[in-house]
């Protein structure tokens, strides 16, 4: 299963996340299929490739519930209904 999800970048106490399309059993820095985004959150910005992020959610990949929190906030989910699939701990 793909999942789309944070990938550490940066240096100490300065992180910067790439968000990526990886599988779900890699780990964090593993390689990943594709970068489709970017956050930061020190400055508070994000920079997203909307259309490669719907082809992979139409594709059957999930994204985790911190990325699902940045697209909604980046409004890439305002023209579609696509729910959070995913357990709420």
């Amino acid at each position: 299963m793909l999942k789309l999800r944070l990938k550490r970048c940066g240096r100490k106490q300065r992180a910067v996340y790439r968000i990526v399309a990886i599988d779900a059993r890699s780990r964090r820095e593993g390689r990943d299929l594709r970068k489709v985004g970017l956050y930061d959150p020190i400055n508070n910005k994000t920079h997203l490739n909307v259309p490669a992020i719907l082809n992979f959610i139409e594709r059957g990949a999930q994204p985790t519930r911190t990325v699902y929190d940045i697209l909604k906030k980046a409004g890439v989910f305002k023209d579609t209904r696509i729910p959070f699939v995913g357990t709420l701990v």
